[in-house]
């Protein structure tokens, strides 16, 4: 009796195993899908209502069409700045609404932080933008982050660098670390990879890495 129910628990584990290797994926991109549609539809809601007010009908009542018309309605929005901003006028102009905020004390430091990431986030690797790896949250235990800039320590004229360190399965929340630039180890990966490496917690990720600081020489 016990060898049988031995075997049916360990065919229960296993196949239990193989469902949740096969749904994990399936499910971590269900929740960002999820949460953009939701972020898209939170935006565009404003301006349903407002349509609603204007233009009374059946389909006020209706939460899911209205949410799939405020999805629609912020990505034509996002479509139109990102054209209007490709022009030369209108470039000019995003470029005077900039300054205006820039004025502005508190909005100013949020906004150009934050434009500053996004823009680091979205930078090609031969603009600076590099993908390391640095000890944390113990020593000998690696985290992938994204070199974000570069420092002088005004006391002692050391490198330092600034690195991102986004957190696994929810990378849209991280850790902001400074720290010498001899403690970084540099990575051949790619913002693509380290980014499906977060995204599926490891599960994405390429067969070789490199993990270990390249031996220094020793003079003769």
């Amino acid at each position: 009796m016990k060898p049988v129910l031995s075997r049916l628990l360990r065919g229960l584990q296993r196949n239990i195993l193989a469902g949740l290797i096969t749904i994990g994926p399936l499910f971590v991109t269900w929740l960002i899908f999820s949460w953009v549609l939701e972020s898209l539809a939170k935006a565009g809601l404003p301006v349903v209502h407002m349509l609603n007010a204007v233009v009374p009908g059946e389909w006020a009542g209706q939460p899911g069409l209205q949410s799939a018309l405020a999805v629609v309605l912020t990505l034509v929005v996002l479509y139109a700045v990102g054209l209007v901003t490709s022009l030369v006028i209108g470039r000019q102009i995003f470029n005077l609404f900039e300054a205006v905020l820039e004025r502005l004390p508190f909005v100013a430091k949020v906004y150009t932080s934050v434009r500053q990431l996004l823009d680091t986030m979205m930078a090609k690797k031969d603009t600076g933008q590099r993908v390391v790896l640095i000890d944390f949250p113990v020593e000998g235990q690696k985290s992938i982050g994204f070199l974000t800039r570069t420092m002088t320590d005004s006391t002692t004229g050391r490198a330092l660098a600034a690195v991102l360190l986004p957190n696994a399965i929810n990378p849209t929340s991280a850790f902001l670390q400074v720290l010498p630039m001899e403690r970084i180890t540099e990575t051949d990966l790619t913002m693509e990879q380290a980014m499906s490496m977060l995204l599926t917690g490891g599960a994405v990720a390429p067969e070789t890495i490199r993990f270990s600081q390249p031996a220094i020489p020793k003079p003769d």
